[in-house]
């Protein structure tokens, strides 16, 4: 990625900071070409400069002119504000990039300029460490240049996907919630040890190093999750009593009506949005 880019984000919170760290400590552009914005909240500003030596402006004094991506990173809800704020400070060359659950690109097309560059971006949390599983999903005049500037600016913080925007709610249920249902599994996993006399801490390391260690050899080997499953379970074996346990009290299914069902919120979310938007 060119290193004279600008990249300027709207919106301070949470998923900003994480894509802002793991950008600035993977050296993709230098620090000072990140640009941070918000509305109101300088302390939040001022904090965000000052972690990551990046510039950060109040949103009124944002100077758009030189600025290559913009990464809409605010809430949903603030969203056609933005966007109506933004349209004439911007030109239809300058990429946009949408970390906006649920709000549409065609949506943001229409807000902006007829043939704007948007790409709608998913990544989770775990950005903050380069970890992140990213999709990203071209809107309809998204040149290859931007789809590659957005794969390469994005991999400073993890995998990139690309994948079509009617897969965008799926993608949420598996990598955006996906963090929660490992942590989820965590505090059972401590919660069992403290019970059985292990240290939580310790429990906590051990757990998450094997399942980091199962899931590095499952992407590093040719070998589905099936076979992997079978290939360390002996009949009568530690293993199998685990695995029928978890069969037993509804594991397998749970997990799935665990993606399933964030899926599905992520359509609810998606259409209460588009229907808010569109009547204002």
């Amino acid at each position: 990625m060119d290193q004279k880019q600008k990249v300027a984000f709207l919106g301070a919170g949470l998923m900003a900071e994480a894509m802002i760290s793991g950008m600035v400590n993977a050296k993709k552009l230098p620090a000072e070409n990140i640009i941070v914005t918000n509305r109101s909240n300088d302390a939040r500003l001022h904090e965000l400069e000052n972690r990551y030596g990046i510039t950060a402006v109040k949103r009124s004094e944002l100077k758009t002119d030189d600025i290559d991506v913009f990464i809409l990173a605010m809430k949903p809800k603030g969203a056609e504000e933005a966007l109506n704020e933004l349209k004439p400070q911007i030109n239809k060359d300058q990429l946009v990039l949408s970390v906006l659950a649920g709000i549409s690109s065609s949506y943001m097309e229409e807000l902006l300029h007829d043939e704007q560059q948007v790409i709608r971006v998913m990544p989770n949390t775990s950005s903050m460490i380069q970890q992140s599983a990213t999709a990203i999903s071209p809107g309809q005049y998204a040149a290859m240049d931007a789809v590659l500037t957005a794969k390469e600016l994005l991999s400073a913080i993890g995998k990139v996907y690309v994948i079509d925007e009617p897969q965008m709610d799926i993608f949420t249920g598996i990598a955006g919630s996906g963090p929660a249902y490992f942590y989820f599994l965590m505090e059972h996993i401590e919660k069992a040890a403290k019970e059985e006399g292990l240290d939580p801490e310790l429990a906590r390391e051990i757990g998450a190093q094997t399942i980091y260690g199962a899931a590095r050899m499952m992407m590093e080997r040719d070998e589905t999750p099936t076979e992997l499953r079978e290939n360390v379970t002996s009949p009568n074996g530690t293993t199998a009593a685990g695995l029928d346990a978890l069969a037993k009290h509804g594991g397998g299914e749970a997990m799935m009506q665990a993606v399933k069902g964030a899926s599905k919120r992520s359509k609810e979310m998606s259409a209460q949005l588009q229907k808010v938007a569109s009547t204002n």
